[in-house]
């Protein structure tokens, strides 16, 4: 201790200053170097909206649900999108605001949004605001943009229409469980899934309307939905097959900015 005293007295005054701020900065590189993460700060569960995806047509081909008819009761693992990022979603980032839109239940089949309000939500308490409805209008046809009131923040809340099979209400697809609804009941028409993104003459001559979901994603953006097919590589209703290889959904989509009214197309 002695030796350090009079060590000290030798060294300048300014020079011991010097050497003690060194040593401290020294002491906190390691935690003050560290690189900012990306994303948003203050939440890094939130996926920034790709602006480069506003105002325009969007084409989503054979996003992969489930293949298997094994256990076709038994509901599928719950498949998460981003709209805002146009990408598929790990399951592991369900409670977050990284997705948008949901495919649950039956074959996956079941759409749904991002909401953290709402406890049966895939996101409940994430912190999304999104929700979804359906219009029985063309896609092209859906300009204005509903109330916020109108959108559902439930689960599992749009799937099969009450034209077909196991009708759930107004459906974004027709399940043709017997071959007999939409064809002769030829076997091999049985148990198709009829996506109604375009208007469907089924076989007592009634024309079912095509059918656009409309959601809000889960950061406040606006989408509308057309979906085309649950067949790979398949768009057409006269070429579905109950063996035709499902589900790889196929759809087309527009997404708006949050406080949008209309959906444009520039």
């Amino acid at each position: 201790m002695r030796k350090f005293k009079a060590l000290t007295k030798k060294i300048p005054q300014t020079l011991l200053l010097l050497f003690l701020i060194t040593a401290l900065m020294s002491a906190c590189t390691s935690d003050d170097s560290k690189p900012a993460e990306e994303g948003n700060e203050e939440n890094p569960d939130t996926e920034i909206p790709n602006s480069n995806l506003y105002y325009k047509v969007i084409h989503v081909k054979n996003y992969q649900g489930s293949t298997s008819d094994e256990n076709p009761t038994a509901p599928s693992a719950t498949l998460y999108y981003s709209l805002e990022e146009n990408k598929a979603v790990d399951g592991s980032y369900k409670k977050t605001r990284k997705w948008d839109l949901a495919f649950g239940g039956l074959y996956a089949s079941f759409l749904s949004g991002n909401n953290g309000s709402n406890s049966q939500n895939n996101g409940s308490l994430a912190g999304g605001i999104g929700g979804i409805t359906i219009a029985a209008k063309h896609f092209n046809d859906v300009v204005d943009i509903p109330a916020d009131s109108e959108f559902k923040t439930g689960i599992d809340l749009i799937g099969t229409d009450d034209a077909g099979a196991f009708g759930n209400g107004t459906g974004w697809y027709l399940y043709d469980f017997g071959g007999d609804v939409v064809s002769n009941g030829n076997a091999q028409k049985a148990h198709v899934a009829y996506a109604l993104g375009e208007p469907l003459t089924i076989a007592n001559g009634t024309v079912i309307p095509a059918r656009t979901i409309i959601l809000k994603t889960a950061n406040g953006s606006y989408a509308k939905i057309k979906m085309i097919s649950v067949y790979k590589d398949v768009y057409s209703p006269a070429d579905w097959y109950k063996d035709t290889p499902h589900m790889y959904y196929t759809f087309d989509y527009v997404m708006v900015p949050a406080g949008s009214t209309k959906f444009e197309i520039r």
